[in-house]
């Protein structure tokens, strides 16, 4: 019983399982697998949204309100990067308050509403592409340890309907059945935990930055708004 023992080893339990519970633990190893590709890609996209954000942001606040035109023309013909959500929200919202400055008759009121509606559109895709990946990584954190629970449950009905064949019961002949079980038990919380915590972060580093969004937009309107009643030069031609 106890060579019996020594001999088993998880690779050795894995290639002995049954077909169905190695389909199984492909499954949630594709899952760990495709979560972790998830979780460093959106870590490092996170990281360079947060850097972009604080870079462009002391490059507004660094600007007059006479300087917005400037700030808007020095980016103008050029794609920001997918991170640089504040650079995106910010040229939406004065492309728009220079297109309907530049109708007649038109209302400083009827101009800072359709600014408005054009920096939440420009936020709304923001907060979109923050939360690409999440539900990928809710479904691992959620389903996999249901999905090695089955192989469980399956490994053991299959060490069970085994033994039934034994005349003698033993250790040795009961413990590989169910070691084999649980290593599907084991990988689905390998692939469930680090996807729940990612999910947890990610979601919250996301939401943080959509309230840095929302205070941008109301900032950027605010200097609009002044700048509509101050009477200054007029607006640069925006295309």
């Amino acid at each position: 019983m106890q060579h019996a023992t020594e001999q088993m080893t998880v690779w050795g339990l894995v290639s002995d399982a049954s077909p169905v519970v190695q389909a199984v633990m492909l499954v949630l190893v594709l899952a760990s697998m495709a979560s972790w590709y998830l979780i460093i890609r959106r870590g490092a996209a996170l990281r360079r949204g947060e850097h972009q954000l604080q870079a462009f942001l002391q490059r507004f606040r660094n600007s007059g309100d006479l300087d917005l035109a400037q700030l808007y023309q020095a980016d103008k013909g050029r794609e920001p990067p997918a991170e640089a959500a504040l650079q995106r929200i910010f040229q939406s919202g004065y492309q728009a308050f220079g297109q309907l400055q530049r109708q007649p008759g038109i209302a400083p009121a009827a101009v800072l509403e359709g600014v408005e509606r054009n920096l939440y559109v420009a936020i709304a895709e923001q907060e979109e592409r923050l939360e690409r990946g999440l539900p990928l990584l809710a479904t691992v954190g959620s389903v996999s340890p249901y999905v090695g629970l089955f192989g469980t449950v399956w490994g053991i009905m299959n060490a069970f309907l085994g033994l039934s064949q034994v005349q003698q019961v033993t250790l040795s002949t009961v413990a590989p059945g169910i070691a084999e079980a649980l290593i599907a038990t084991a990988i689905g919380l390998f692939a469930a935990i680090p996807a729940v915590i990612a999910y947890n972060r990610f979601a919250a580093r996301g939401q943080a930055l959509v309230g840095r969004y929302y205070s941008f937009a109301n900032e950027l309107q605010a200097r609009l708004h002044r700048r509509l009643h101050s009477g200054g030069a007029a607006i640069a031609a925006v295309a």
